[in-house]
């Protein structure tokens, strides 16, 4: 069986480990108050061009997603999140665990607009019983979002500017980053990232790490006192500094950019398979993840050979499909897989 599930099928670009094995024998601090950590945020905040951000290593990405929030809002306040983000979804109410509601927007292809969010908060505050109403106090977006969407450049400044006008914190959820920057089209880097949101993360995980999430803060509010939570929600390793480690291997010779492009390259090999038979996608991503509209036989046919996932039937006989490529795709993988496409 071939898979094509998700982005974190294998384990770790062959540079990380390495790395790790070169330095494993290494007496170094713990917690992530090593050298290496700190060579990995220095790192960071150049690529970012934001020398005074601060950039913390955490063992995952709903350890990071949770911290962040908790760190930004107040008890009574929740997050804005497209009804798709990561955060409803997929986190198995995590947030809500740590006492903030997700207030989730219908979105559009996996996107929310400025508008809405704008809406969102002049909603509450008309509403006459507004202080019994839990309160916007952060927007959430993916980037790629959960459908392989991409916010563009102005998307995403007019989105902060209605974050600024509104008092909002804005958080970008960068667990498919890498994918996100070497994306056909795309626009958003990661000095605009740093200047347009108070926090995003920097995702290792699916990326080529064999875990780990980087959370890169440029809000000083959000900031303070972020190691205590980082501790209060399970995400700081004791043996910080391989979190640490794997970030500078990915990092090294703009290793994270070439796995990403490696990723869109074998994404785009399978987008044009399905093309040619004429087989449709569900939403028009660009990233490393498709949604082909498979009929019941030819999702048969092809579950004998590949693993996939089938999300959302449309009928009887139709079914929304997600294929995602990685940094690890085999492109020999590939090659096969667009011969049997063919044949549909």
């Amino acid at each position: 069986m071939i898979h094509f599930e998700c982005d974190y099928n294998e384990g770790a670009h062959e540079n990380v480990l390495r790395r790790l094995s070169q330095t494993n024998a290494e007496q170094t601090s713990g917690y992530g108050e090593d050298g290496y950590c700190a060579q990995a945020a220095e790192k960071i905040r150049s690529l970012c061009e934001a020398p005074n951000a601060q950039a913390h290593f955490l063992v995952g990405g709903t350890q990071a997603n949770a911290t962040v929030i908790d760190a930004a809002l107040r008890p009574h306040q929740g997050v804005l999140s497209a009804h798709t983000g990561h955060i409803a979804v997929h986190e198995t109410g995590a947030v809500e665990a740590c006492g903030h509601k997700v207030l989730t927007l219908p979105g559009a292809d996996g996107k929310i607009t400025a508008a809405q969010i704008a809406a969102a908060v002049d909603e509450h505050w008309a509403d006459p019983s507004f202080e019994h109403i839990v309160q916007p106090g952060m927007v959430y977006l993916s980037h790629p979002t959960e459908l392989g969407t991409l916010y563009s450049l102005a998307e995403l400044q007019e989105i902060s500017r209605v974050c600024r006008e509104k008092c909002l914190f804005l958080f970008v959820d960068g667990a498919r980053l890498a994918y996100g920057l070497a994306a056909r089209g795309a626009d958003v880097t990661l000095p605009e990232l740093a200047k347009r949101c108070d926090v995003f993360t920097f995702g290792g995980t699916k990326a080529g790490a064999l875990f780990g999430e980087a959370v890169v803060i440029t809000n000083p509010a959000i900031a303070k006192d972020f190691r205590y939570l980082i501790k209060r929600h399970g995400g700081m390793l004791a043996k910080g500094r391989l979190l640490g480690l794997q970030f500078l291997a990915l990092l090294e010779n703009d290793l994270y950019l070439s796995l990403g492009n490696h990723a869109i390259a074998q994404a785009g090999r399978i987008r044009d398979a399905f093309a040619a038979v004429g087989i449709p996608l569900a939403f028009d991503s660009p990233a490393n993840l498709l949604f082909p509209i498979l009929t019941k036989a030819q999702a048969d046919y092809l579950q004998t050979k590949y693993a996939f996932y089938l999300i959302d039937p449309l009928d009887n006989n139709r079914y929304i499909s997600r294929f995602c490529t990685s940094w690890a795709t085999r492109p020999e993988d590939v090659e096969q897989l667009t011969n049997d496409i063919r044949k549909l």
